[in-house]
């Protein structure tokens, strides 16, 4: 047997006789005397199993017994002790009775055994679970069956002649006289009385081959001994436990008399051997010889046992071995095949019989038989297979669309396409060609004409070319542009353009293009196998059986039966020759050992069939001929028993008193009635701990209202145990039950019959294993594997779901119009509505009433679905017709019916068709949330996995994201089995070229994810060490292996650049890993990769961004975004994509010191390093205007948190973008009780700086302010889009989106019942918000703090100038002979400043050269000499603080003669100051300082000197009507004059003329201090018509408001209002002039 600790709780297992005597107890004195007996037999048997000769046998199968000594094949798990007593140390024959009787009350004893591969292996019903992790052993194959019926008997286990106690091996007899006997076998069952009959089905003997390996017995004899000496005491014969000292005193036991009968009961009833069952059965039939007569062909009508009847053989072989030297003629050993414990009428249907082989032993099933059974897949895995194979013959290998073996560059829709810069210049490298060919070309062409003027160099006719035969390569990526797509379509082509970078592509024929990815015919001939590619997958939680582990433990259970039976043989006979003597060689089929074996077999055997058989269709066994009722015609209730839960582990036992289930039923994610909650109870131990509550749950539903996609859910809870280590406190308030696990089962199968018989759940668990020792578990916890028994009636006849018969005549669509009008407008509103989730119970109804008035708007499909009363059969036949007479709905709306809303097979299956007209590219942007909704199919061959694996099988991006989507799946505890079914069938049919392309990246990530845990787990110190060493092993991969990238598979590596690998300094220590490109015109590849955080919520925000994105672009706004890519490849581990010359807002701001966060010019002064001409940073500030606003508006909509400046990112190029979205959805990040996330987006000082161009407001701003709006308007009109994909996503998981109220959120933050005007009005107010929030600044600065704390200063050797982009020394420049400050200019940009140009004389030059540097940048030198050099003494630098002005001419004139004494005391200080590389690069020549005049003659120019009396500027308006009132929107004015050149603080009235009381009065805000203010302000006049405002002017003024004096005019425009067509809106520039004003 399995280790037994001697704590195990056993309970006697008494005869399942109709009339049942229970066994007397046994006293202390008898059970002692018993042991006595006991100890001199196993004398006896020890001198026989110590034989020299036996011992060579045994030894020669003891190396390959030692494979299975793991505890991974310990399938019965008991809770470990702390005692260290060890069973195999101990003598059993040297222990006196009171010793012996001492080690058997020992609770603690056993529980420290080394555990071994039991014999019984099939003995926890979570075994399964167990047995999938076993490694490959070759081993030999069970013979086939023999044809024809064969029949048997199992001995009975009731009093017999023969009486004797055999020596209990854990065996098998090998010899089984016949028997004859028509009763059936009970096996007894936990804590259930009367018990119910296990009539075993026929077989034919099973002879195992003389080549089968014999293996040592697993259980050692003096364990065996020892088992037999517990077996046998009196405690376990009455309790199947020692008792404690308390019982022993409280109980009396003298006077007990032994039974007659209990002599006979097996000392191995106690094991209760099958738990699983809970059989009730008040009449036990049995059958007769007649009935039994036609078993063969109710059987051969199974299509499971047709297969198993075609491999019979009518093979006979028998055995010999030799056994202490002598040989042993061994018969037929027979095993069980059929099993059924369902009732007995299914009793009839299986017969039986009996019968003797021509030896004269009687028959159990043969084993072989069962393993097929177990290997073959219940009937939905082989239809879902046979529709695989259907699908895959639609995508032969020889279809090149299809088929093409390469990657297509992703292309997305833009607008506008052709307007301002639409010509680009391409390089195309051309073989034979020396120097790749360039020129112009428009982004607007196909790409089939970019290789037309391709061809025209190499070809003087074109006409003789088959330009269709042609590709272009983008260069340094395995990734082909689309033929008949134009090239500013396609993403590469607008990243290029994004990034200013060269188009480079390269010409070539299909037949030169690598096609290493395409399928073969080889791969078209291979079968679909669902199973065969999986064993590299690392698969979390497996649940199916499969047949070659259960074959091998089966193998090694019979191998210690056969020998365990031969020493019984050997014992029974003294030793004599057992092939002298056939009748000798056996024993007595009523010896209790012999009887008690049968009974483990049989027991084993059917528990495995439970388990084979748990997850079938009635019609898959052999009860199919029963007769079939439709399930609409049936009023019976629902009911079902939930019986127990098998495999509850120690811990739990410990850290909970109480369990109980909550059962509920579902449809369309919705409760069909209310849940009901079973009975409290604890656990129970009867051979291992299980949770018994054995109660009939009854639904008050018929099962003819039941849908046919009901969900039966069974969520267990847990009571905490408050005396348990793990409980709270004493002073504490009592925890409440906590949710242990959840496991859903449909009511009817994929066959649509309801299901029926004993069901086994696999329910996966997290619970705390503080208590388990040696266990590495994730942040505390442990996912555990519980068996969930519940047992469904088996009526005589089997329930089918029908569908209901379609009404296919025309509906009649009724015209809206004909409504009344406020009916009408009522469901126009309903209709308008962003989404169904708003629907009020009453707007259900209303619209449910009125769907046949709806035709007209077909994108109200899903409210009105999700409207329907409900979804019984008697009302399916008209939803079904209105449904297929719908329209057909555009693909992204079609999706919100993949949602748990809709249920409906017919409705779902509709949606994929629908969904088909998406393209590639828009598929492949949404393939996370389709992934997800796999969950809501009720079963696994659905049209969504059909259109998934189609999709997969013609285009390769697909299949690759697909792949790594459903492996990250599979750490999903309920959906699993379901992700690895379908990952198991991608694989099949993608092809052998594809599939070994994704192990290799497979087996690179794990690679990664090993030298990432390693460089984490290392000490600060030790980290690069352990890096380069680690890499080593990466290295040795791509010595083997060129391997596509999981993040982007068009790139391709060949190896890394070990030197170029580094980390970072952040809590996780992600790894910057740098791979050569195996294209030689590619770039270096880098990547992060990271582990220890789930990267799946930045993969879904991203992918949101992304989608926003493309909305904008397909609207013609480029908001110049940064879409980076992620990839979560396993659980809480990933690859994130590096993005180029960026650095961190912090890295930029602490150059200025750890308050850089409080400056405004730090961001300003690092773009102008990198761009350093004007052009080049004009540039740079406008990619920074619209990226930020695009940056605004997504993680606004979001709700993105955590902001600070090390998440967000600035590239060179001026493209800001935001990383690590680990908080969103508006869950802010929290430091104690202050909320970090105080604005609602982050718009700092700083920012504005750059947007404004200088200090003050500009029209730049406006423009900031317009993107904003107009982006946010236009994510606006998809909001039921954003809500659609992130109700999707709900069940993936995620920490922060878990149910519908997250999505609150987004709905709140698009304000999708607003108007636009309204809307850009809002998003203003949010603008104003962010950039007056000091909350932000203050963010950034106690990050600095920290991040200063755990990382110190920059990791810069020495400080570097922010106004240039690299050092520079004297050794390249030449030393400087005299250097002064020269004069001083004023200069305007766009803010008044003055700079000092400074005249440099260097060694060796006649002509001096000058280069201008502001105040600042002169203090910017001084304070990082003084980083540098913190212990020299520095010239004394000029006081930044003035009284008064700042910049005017008096000051500046002061400074240039105190900048240029500091500038004498510098050069003359120390040569190590003064010849510093920081001094040099100071004074070295910048872009600018080369175009002095050209700055000079600007500064002239943008110099303002206004005139007296001066009006200018102009003012932008949105003016509309609707309802009765007119609006006018003030949005912004710009360029505004005043007499003195102040800046004035400008607000705006209006008036509606003629007015003569002035009632029209309207004004806005004050503006402060700007020639350019935004308002975005409306004004509203309600109660005009039409035709009075035709008859108004409206009358606009801009004054200056003063407080010491009277406001001043500033200008104003009088438009009559008879001009303007009020019915749409009108937004227009108007020039302000010296008009009048009230």
């Amino acid at each position: 047997m399995a280790q037994i600790p001697s704590n195990s709780r056993f309970k006697e297992c008494p005869s399942s006789h109709p009339e049942p005597t229970r066994a007397k107890d046994v006293d202390k004195e008898e059970a002692l005397q018993m042991e006595a007996e006991a100890l001199a037999k196993l004398q006896k048997d020890r001198q026989v199993t110590d034989n020299q000769r036996g011992f060579e046998l045994s030894s020669s199968t003891r190396k390959k017994a030692q494979v299975y000594n793991k505890q991974d094949y310990d399938l019965m798990v008991f809770p470990e002790s702390d005692s260290q007593k060890r069973a195999l140390d101990i003598d059993v024959e040297k222990l006196t009775q009171a010793e012996l009787e001492k080690l058997l009350l020992d609770d603690s004893f056993e529980t420290r055994k080394t555990p071994v591969l039991p014999v019984t292996p099939i003995l926890s019903p979570s075994f399964s679970a167990q047995l999938y992790f076993r490694p490959t052993i070759q081993r030999g194959q069970w013979p086939p069956r023999l044809s024809g019926p064969s029949t048997y008997t199992l001995p009975s286990i009731y009093p017999s002649t023969y009486s004797k106690q055999a020596a209990f091996q854990n065996g098998f007899n090998p010899r089984m006289p016949t028997f004859p006997s028509t009763e059936p076998i009970y096996l007894s069952l936990p804590g259930q009385s009367p018990y119910f009959s296990y009539p075993l089905t026929p077989a034919t003997p099973f002879h195992p081959q003389g080549s089968l390996p014999i293996y040592r017995p697993v259980v050692s004899p003096d364990m065996a001994k020892l088992f037999d000496k517990i077996a046998s005491t009196s405690e376990f014969l009455k309790h199947g436990k020692a008792r404690t000292d308390l019982e022993i005193t409280d109980s009396k036991v003298s006077n007990l008399q032994v039974s007659p009968k209990s002599e006979d009961i097996s000392k191995f009833d106690w094991l209760d051997l099958d738990p699983l069952s809970k059989p009730k059965v008040d009449n036990v039939e049995v059958l007769d010889h007649e009935e039994e007569k036609n078993v063969s062909s109710l059987l051969a009508k199974d299509p499971w046992d047709a297969v198993l009847l075609e491999e019979r053989s009518p093979a006979n072989c028998h055995l010999e071995r030799k056994v202490n030297g002598k040989s042993l003629s061994v018969a037929t050993v027979t095993r069980s095949q059929s099993l059924n414990i369902r009732t007995t009428q299914l009793a009839k249907a299986q017969g039986h019989i009996s019968q003797k082989d021509p030896n004269g032993t009687s028959s159990l099933p043969t084993g072989s038989s069962l393993l097929q059974e177990v290997e073959v897949q219940n009937e939905e895995m082989a239809a879902f297979c046979q529709s695989i194979t259907k699908l895959k013959t639609k995508f032969p290998y020889t279809n090149h669309r299809t088929n093409p073996g390469y990657l297509l560059s992703p292309v997305t829709a833009q607008r506008n396409i052709c307007g301002e810069n639409a010509s680009v210049k391409v390089s195309i490298d051309i073989e034979g060609f020396q120097l790749p060919v360039t020129f112009t070309c428009d982004v607007s062409s196909t790409v089939e004409i970019i290789i037309m003027q391709a061809l025209c160099w190499v070809h003087d006719d074109l006409n003789q070319v088959d330009v269709g035969s042609y590709v272009l390569k983008v260069c340094g990526q395995e990734e082909v542009l689309q033929n008949n797509h134009c090239l500013g379509s396609h993403e590469h082509i607008q990243n290029c353009r994004k990034w200013d970078t060269e188009i480079r592509l390269q010409l070539l024929t299909f037949s030169a293009i690598c096609q290493n990815l395409a399928r073969t015919a080889e791969d078209d001939e291979t079968p679909v196998d669902l199973n065969k590619h999986l064993y590299q997958i690392e698969k979390p939680y497996k649940e199916a059986m499969r047949r070659h582990p259960v074959e091998e433990l089966l193998d090694s259970y019979h191998n210690q039966v056969e020998l365990a039976l031969q020493i019984e043989v050997t014992s029974l006979f003294g030793g004599e020759d057992t092939s002298k003597s056939s009748t000798r060689g056996s024993l007595n089929p009523e010896n209790p050992v012999q009887v008690s074996i049968n009974q483990l077999t049989a027991a084993i055997y059917d528990l495995l069939r439970l388990h084979a058989n748990s997850g079938r269709s009635p019609t898959d066994c052999a009860q199919s001929s029963k007769s079939v009722k439709e399930a609409w015609t049936t009023t019976e209730q629902l009911q079902f028993t939930i019986f127990a839960a098998h495999g509850i582990s120690s811990n739990w036992v410990s850290n909970y008193e109480k369990y109980y289930l909550i059962c509920s039923l579902s449809h369309n994610g919705k409760d069909l009635f209310k849940p009901i909650q079973s009975k409290k109870v604890g656990t129970y131990k009867n051979f291992f701990y299980l949770i018994k509550w054995d109660e009939l749950i009854i639904f008050p539903i018929q099962i003819s209202q039941l849908p046919l996609e009901s969900l039966l859910h069974l969520t267990l809870f847990g009571i905490l145990n408050q005396s348990s280590g793990s409980s709270p406190d004493s002073n504490k308030q009592r925890k409440g039950p906590e949710a242990l696990g959840k496991v859903s089962l449909p009511l009817f199968d994929f066959k649509r019959f309801l299901t029926c018989g004993t069901k086994l759940l696999c329910l996966w668990t997290s619970s705390h294993t503080n208590s388990v020792p040696g266990t590495v578990t994730k942040k505390g916890y442990v996912m555990e594997r519980i068996v969930l028994q519940v047992d469904f009636p088996s009526p005589a006849f089997d329930i089918i779901y029908t569908t209901p018969q379609v009404d296919r005549s025309i509906i009649q669509q009724h015209n809206l119009e004909t409504l009344e009008n406020d009916i009408k407008e009522k469901l126009l509103d309903i209709l308008h509505k962003d989404s169904s989730l708003r629907l009020s119970k009453e707007d259900k109804a209303f619209l449910w009433e009125k769907r046949y008035y709806c035709f007209k708007h077909p994108n109200c499909l899903p409210k009105i679905l999700a409207s329907a009363p409900n979804w019984k059969w008697v009302n399916l036949a008209k939803t079904y017709s209105l449904l297929h007479q719908w329209p057909p709905l555009y693909p992204l709306i079609a999706l919100e019916l993949l949602d748990s809303k809709f249920a409906d097979q017919e409705v779902r299956s509709l949606a994929v068709t629908w969904i088909e007209a998406i393209s590639d590219d828009e598929l492949t942007d949404l393939l996370p949330q389709f992934v997800q909704a796999l969950k809501y199919e009720i079963y696994l061959n659905s049209s969504l996995v059909q259109f998934l694996l189609s999709r997969a099988l013609g285009n390769i991006q697909i299949a690759h994201s697909l792949y790594w989507l459903l492996k990250d799946a599979l750490h999903d505890v309920q959906f699993s089995t379901r992700y690895e079914h379908v990952l198991g069938a991608l694989l099949s049919v993608g092809g052998k070229r594809l599939r070994e392309e994704l192990l290799k990246q497979t087996k690179l990530v794990q690679l990664l994810g090993g030298v990432a845990e390693k460089v984490r787990q290392a000490s600060g110190s030790a980290r690069q060490v352990v890096l380069q060493r680690s890499m080593e092993r990466v290295q040795s991969f791509f010595q083997k292996n060129k391997c596509r990238l999981p993040l982007k598979p068009s790139l391709v590596a060949k190896e890394l650049n070990i030197k170029s690998c580094s980390f970072f300094s952040s809590n996780a220590v992600p790894l910057k890993v740098a791979m050569v490109n195996a294209d030689p015109m590619g770039e270096e590849i880098n990547v992060m990769f990271k582990v220890g955080e789930d990267l799946r919520q930045d993969m879904l925000a991203l992918q949101m961004i992304k989608i926003m994105d493309k909305i904008w672009l397909k609207e013609g706004l480029d908001l110049r975004m940064v879409i980076f890519k992620c990839l979560s490849t396993g659980r809480d581990r990933g690859m994130v994509e590096l993005v180029p010359a960026s650095d961190t807002l912090r890295k930029i701001q602490v150059e200025y010191g750890v308050t850089g966060s409080f400056k405004d010019k730090p961001l300003a002064e690092w773009l102008r390093k990198y761009n350093p001409s004007e052009e080049e940073y004009e540039k740079a500030s406008e990619n920074f205007i619209y990226s930020c606003a695009g940056c605004c508006v997504a993680t606004y909509v979001l709700g993105i948190c955590d902001r600070h400046n090390d998440n967000i990112m600035l590239r060179s190029t001026g493209h800001m973008f935001h990383i690590d979205f680990g908080k969103f959805l508006g869950h802010a990040q929290m430091f104690g009780s202050f909320k970090r996330d105080r604005a609602p987006f982050v718009l700092t000082s700083d920012m504005a700086y750059v947007i404004n161009g200088g200090e003050k407001p500009t029209i730049r701003f406006q423009l900031f302010v317009d993107l904003c709006c107009q982006a946010y308007n236009l994510i606006r009109k998809q909001t039921n889009l954003f809500l659609n994909l992130l109700s999707l996503m709900i069940p993936s998981g995620l920490p922060e989106l878990t149910s519908i109220q997250d999505l609150k959120y987004v709905r709140d933050a698009l304000q999708p019942q607003t108007t636009d005007a309204e809307a850009t009005i809002f998003f203003t107010r949010l603008i104003e918000s962010s950039l007056g929030s000091i909350a932000t600044k203050f963010n950034f600065f106690i990050h600095n703090l920290a991040q200063i704390r755990f990382s110190g200063l920059p990791s810069n050797d020495e400080p570097i100038l922010s106004f240039s982009p690299k050092t520079y020394s004297f050794r390249q420049d030449g030393r400087i002979k005299e250097v002064s400050v020269f004069t001083y200019h004023k200069k305007y940009n766009p803010d008044k400043h003055y700079i000092y140009v400074v005249r440099i004389l260097r060694e060796g030059q006649i002509e001096p050269s000058f280069v201008f540097r502001t105040f600042d940048e002169f203090q910017e030198l001084h304070n990082k000499l003084s980083i540098i050099f913190p212990l020299w003494k520095l010239p004394g630098f000029p006081n930044r603080m003035v009284l008064g002005r700042t910049h005017i001419k008096d000051v500046a004139a002061k400074r240039k003669i105190e900048l240029n004494s500091y500038l004498q005391s510098l050069m003359n200080a120390s040569t190590d100051v003064a010849e510093c590389d920081l001094v040099c690069t100071f004074f070295h020549p910048l872009l600018r300082d080369e175009k002095a005049e050209g700055i000079a003659r600007s500064a002239d120019a943008g110099s303002f000197s206004p005139t007296p009396g001066q009006i200018g500027g102009a003012v932008k308006l949105s003016i509309s009507y609707r309802n009765g009132t007119l609006f006018i929107m003030v949005m912004h004015i710009k360029d505004l004059v005043t007499e003195d050149g102040a800046d004035p603080n400008p607000y705006v009235k209006t008036y509606l003329l003629p007015d003569n009381h002035k009632t029209s009065k309207r004004k806005t805000k004050i503006s402060r201090k700007t020639r350019n203010p935004t308002f975005n302000e409306m004004l509203v006049y309600s109660g005009y018509s039409k035709e009075t405002l035709r008859q108004r002017e409206l009358q606009l003024s801009v004054l200056s408001a003063e407080s010491l004096q009277e406001n001043f005019f500033l200008g104003g425009v009088t438009l009559p209002l008879k001009d303007f067509n009020l019915s749409k809106e009108t937004v227009k520039w108007y020039q302000l002039t010296a008009a009048t004003y009230l």
